[in-house]
């Protein structure tokens, strides 16, 4: 089917133009005799309104007031009589009556004067031995001894040390205590020379008092 043919077909153009002549032709007729009048004389027929009362709700119901409860109070205690208390009265009392006795008086003593207490002091302790005594190395280690380097630093020249320690029953060095140093380093050094010390028991403790001099040479 050609589509192209039938849209150029005059006829169908015709037909719409007296359609659209026919239309025209009807208004220009209802103008003329009066049809338009007509249909506005029917809109402009009387309407008829009606009031629609509004419908007014009953009052509500008067609030009941309720009377509040009474209150409870609570009875009073019932009256308890106190309990009667009797009261002993003490008995009368008799006069004290003075009653002498006669003591013989003991037979005299005699008098012997305790004897003076003499005190006893107490033993007097060991003297500290030299370590050359008891102690195996003791010139060995002594002549291996140097010159502190931190005295050297600070240019300190001399200086002395006492050292004291104890020599247990089996060898062992114990209680090792300085008891005087001109200072701290001597003291120092001092106490580490004595640990090197090896000593021998002697089947008690001995206290033994190493003097240590030291000077730059």
């Amino acid at each position: 089917m050609d589509f192209s043919k039938r849209q150029a077909d005059p006829r169908r153009h015709l037909v719409g133009i007296t359609f659209v002549i026919l239309f025209h032709a009807f208004i220009v007729y209802a103008l003329v005799t009066g049809l338009a009048t007509k249909v506005v004389e029917v809109v402009r027929a009387p309407i008829e309104t009606k009031v629609i009362e509004e419908i007014k709700k009953p009052p509500p119901p008067p609030e009941v007031v309720v009377p509040p409860p009474p209150k409870m109070e609570a009875p009073p205690p019932p009256f308890i009589p106190p309990p009667e208390v009797q009261i002993q009265q003490p008995p009368p009392q008799q006069q004290p009556t003075i009653t002498v006795q006669q003591t013989t008086p003991p037979p005299p003593q005699e008098f012997r004067p305790t004897p003076p207490v003499v005190a006893v002091a107490p033993p007097a302790p060991p003297a500290p031995v030299s370590a050359g005594v008891v102690c195996s190395n003791y010139a060995t280690v002594m002549g291996e001894v140097a010159y502190p380097r931190e005295a050297i630093r600070l240019g300190i020249d001399k200086g002395e040390a006492l050292v004291q320690f104890t020599v247990g029953s089996n060898g062992a060095i114990k209680d090792v205590k300085v008891l005087k140093s001109t200072h701290a380093i001597f003291a120092r050094n001092s106490v580490r020379i004595v640990g090197d010390y090896k000593c021998q028991g002697q089947g008690r403790d001995v206290l033994v008092q190493v003097p240590f001099g030291y000077k730059l040479e």
